[in-house]
């Protein structure tokens, strides 16, 4: 009798013991942290690895260190040339004092996404349209500077803010596509009339440049003919200089020719001139 209530009084004990074990060893993961408090009162932070707490006296809270990504819930703003704009963003942080993150703020993924919402909100009814749609960039960096300013008492870092998506309404998706394309016409035009002006300089430079060898622009004509001489299906009226002809001409009427003159085998000769004074071929 008495050795049965001896091994009942072990096993009490063993599992008291081991419920007193299970209590007091905690394991945390490279990632994670403890936060001890004793009797209400905050220990230095422990892990990771093997942890020992006393039973019944201390209480520990578990913390991540890992990056968390947070989808900030979209927001109606309206910017500062009075755009309503549905705007969605995300933002990612990470923990880097455990202590503070657990008696600073009662709900740290709560908190920062209510701070990220409301600066969502305030920076972006600072900005216009234009300024939204273009320089994402830098309203990205402002807004992870002033949501890091405020959840840095909370031991929170916020590593980065990034603009997902900007809704706008319909009409002005129209008016900006009207604006685009106005813009690149303008952009053609100037381009069409820079081409023009670098054209007509170059001209004139070759203008310049024939003016002081008045054989160049007959080697001009002559390589036009040859170039339109491959053309058997066109008609094709070309002017002439008259120096080039004249002494043709002159020969002719030296042997007192009345009738019309000769066709030539590539040019035909008109006797008629122009109002410039040259004839004209064809």
């Amino acid at each position: 009798m008495i050795l049965t209530i001896l091994i009942v009084v072990l096993a009490v004990l063993l599992l008291l013991g081991l419920a007193v074990a299970a209590a007091s060893v905690r394991v945390l993961r490279e990632y994670e942290r403890g936060v001890d408090f004793r009797l209400g009162r905050l220990l230095d932070q422990k892990g990771p690895g093997v942890v020992l707490l006393f039973p019944f006296v201390d209480r520990m809270v578990r913390v991540s260190l890992r990056t968390v990504t947070q989808q900030i819930p979209p927001q109606e703003v309206i910017t500062r040339d009075n755009v309503p704009a549905r705007v969605t963003a995300v933002s990612y942080f990470h923990v880097v004092d455990p202590n503070k993150s657990v008696v600073e703020v009662q709900d740290v993924l709560a908190a920062t996404s209510q701070i990220a919402q409301t600066t969502l909100r305030s920076v972006l009814g600072k900005a216009e349209l234009d300024t939204l749609l273009a320089e994402r960039e830098r309203l990205n960096e402002d807004l992870q500077k002033i949501i890091d300013d405020q959840t840095e008492p909370w031991g929170i870092k916020v590593t980065a803010v990034e603009i997902k998506d900007v809704e706008i309404p319909e009409d002005m998706q129209h008016a900006i596509a009207r604006q685009a394309e106005a813009e690149r016409e303008r952009r053609a035009k100037i381009i069409n009339a820079e081409g023009e002006a670098q054209a007509a300089a170059k001209l004139g430079e070759a203008a310049d440049v024939i003016s002081r060898n008045p054989v160049t622009i007959q080697l001009r004509y002559l390589q036009t003919l040859l170039e339109i001489g491959s053309e058997q299906n066109s008609t094709i009226v070309f002017p002439l200089p008259i120096d080039l002809i004249g002494p043709l001409m002159h020969a002719l009427d030296g042997h007192g020719a009345n009738v019309d003159a000769p066709a030539l085998p590539e040019v035909g000769i008109a006797p008629d001139r122009g109002n410039n004074g040259s004839p004209t071929a064809r």
